[in-house]
């Protein structure tokens, strides 16, 4: 299956609404990128993506990357350095575990959607919404060309 074809357009745009509701309550940014083969450790891949993504550009360093091959069936969330300081231990485990239940019943657009808005509750609680916040992040999928 080909990163661009895992899900819908329909699918995809519902993902890019959630991201731009997660985003509403807090200055933290949200990407989701989907690969077509990680080829290894899907963590060190998420985490030069999120170089290659410019993540680390945010001025509060409080962005967050989730990352899925989708033929490895690999998945990681990488935080930015703010963000990885706020966080609880575990954190971002416990919500891949959540997202690797949905996709074993093959929920897969449900589970991306779910993800989303819970990172972007926990990130409001560490990063809440200023006034002068931009968005300083595209809140497009970004697919593996």
């Amino acid at each position: 299956m080909n990163a661009k074809n895992f899900l819908t357009k329909e699918e995809q745009q519902k993902i890019v609404e959630a991201i731009q509701e997660a985003e509403l309550n807090t200055s933290g940014e949200i990407r989701l990128h989907i690969d077509n083969k990680c080829g290894g450790d899907p963590y060190q891949k998420a985490i030069a993506l999120f170089d290659q993504l410019k993540m680390t550009e945010t001025k509060d360093r409080n962005g967050v990357l989730l990352y899925i091959s989708v033929e490895d069936r690999k998945i990681a969330i990488v935080g930015d350095k703010g963000i990885n300081e706020s966080v609880p231990e575990g954190f971002w485990v416990q919500h891949i575990n959540k997202l690797t239940l949905r996709f074993a019943k093959k929920e897969f657009s449900l589970g991306i959607q779910e993800c989303i808005l819970e990172i972007g509750k926990r990130l409001k609680q560490f990063f809440p919404y200023q006034t002068d916040d931009i968005n300083e992040l595209s809140d497009d999928i970004s697919f593996d060309d």
